[in-house]
């Protein structure tokens, strides 16, 4: 199957670096138009039948990102393409664009993602390292953030098998400085990839996007160290949250370090002291693949009606509500139920949230 054409994949851009649109809105505009052409047509009257001023990023400024990224060797790959890795198109909702620098046919073979601590022990970077080089000579590809400690630590060890580097900020974004040789090493050898364009500086916001590629992109994540509080755990929880295993290597009570693996344990993490451990756990699974059958991307449902807009925002609230719920408390189709809150989203006055949930 061929993926998008240019034209296509400069509107897909388009839309992703549009505000009020993140991976939900994203997916589900594309599901609404067929295209992210179509759905560019049509936003700026979708907005203003609902009384809302509102602007498509400007075409200059992806010209300057696409530039930017040619300039720097990276490569773009946006969600339809061939070479976007499959295991991370299956994630609910995929991030519609990646840069990439280095080997990208990495993203998709079978990976396993090592985390933790940046202010790690000297036990923790033995463990991480050592493991790391132990997954890669199974045939994994070793995925991690980059950071110091155990992430590092993680990169080092699978440096000569293949290991892929996620970042918050530009894929030319080397954070911290001490990496620099590590980072490049790793665009030589491994790849880099990210959301978001080149230039950019990761902020506080661009590390839980950062996180939920590591474990996208992997059949597995490992915590070799963190506290209780702490992005490794979130991570963890959103591997658990995309159906993927979440390993723990357990430690002394006496560390806070270990509190974090400690507590995956007690809520039904794996316990991972080797490679034996990953390796019984994937035992007879399947490698994750792209699903098969009926593209997602279909036609546009007619125009939602002011009134239904309305009725459906009054059934909003913080909790987060399913869909077909919402469709059943007022006994219309799911589907325009859907373009209402697309709508409603796009507007403000709704968050499309994964799994087909919503809240105001």
């Amino acid at each position: 199957m061929s993926g998008p054409g240019e034209a296509e994949r400069f509107a897909r851009l388009r839309l992703a670096r549009t505000d009020r649109i993140g991976p939900v809105t994203f997916t589900q505009l594309i599901q609404r138009y067929g295209s992210a052409i179509r759905a560019c047509e049509a936003l700026p009257d979708l907005m203003r039948r609902s009384g809302q001023g509102y602007d498509l990023a400007p075409a200059d400024r992806i010209r300057s990102e696409l530039a930017d990224g040619e300039r720097g060797g990276a490569r773009l790959i946006v969600l339809g393409d061939d070479a976007y890795p499959a295991a991370l198109a299956a994630v609910d909702p995929p991030p519609p664009v990646l840069w990439v620098l280095g080997d990208a046919t990495l993203l998709d073979r079978a990976s396993i993602a090592v985390v933790g601590a940046r202010i790690a022990s000297a036990g923790g970077i033995r463990i991480a390292r050592g493991l790391s080089q132990q997954l890669g000579e199974a045939g994994h590809v070793v995925v991690s953030g980059l950071a110091r400690g155990v992430d590092a630590a993680a990169h080092q060890g699978a440096l000569p098998t293949g290991t892929v580097a996620v970042l918050g900020g530009g894929v030319d974004d080397i954070y911290p400085q001490e990496n620099t040789d590590l980072y490049r090493q790793i665009v030589q050898g491994g790849c880099v990839v990210s959301e978001s364009p080149m230039g950019h500086r990761a902020q506080a916001r661009d590390f839980p996007r950062r996180n939920r590629i590591i474990s996208g992109l992997s059949r597995g994540v490992i915590v070799v160290e963190a506290e209780l509080r702490s992005g490794s755990l979130i991570t963890a929880r959103l591997a658990a949250e995309q159906g993927r295993e979440v390993f723990a290597v357990p430690g002394s009570p006496l560390d806070p370090r270990s509190r974090g693996p400690n507590e995956l344990l007690r809520q039904g993490a794996i316990l991972c002291e080797g490679l034996e451990d990953v390796e019984r756990a994937f035992a007879g699974l399947r490698t994750l693949r792209e699903p098969g059958g009926d593209h997602p991307y279909h036609g546009a449902p007619d125009d939602v009606d002011a009134a239904v807009l309305e009725q459906v925002a009054a059934l909003l609230s913080p909790t987060p509500t399913p869909r077909d719920e919402l469709a059943r408390a007022l006994d219309l189709p799911i589907a325009t139920v859907a373009a209402a809150l697309l709508e409603l989203s796009l507007i403000g006055r709704a968050t499309l949230l994964p799994g087909g949930l919503v809240s105001t």
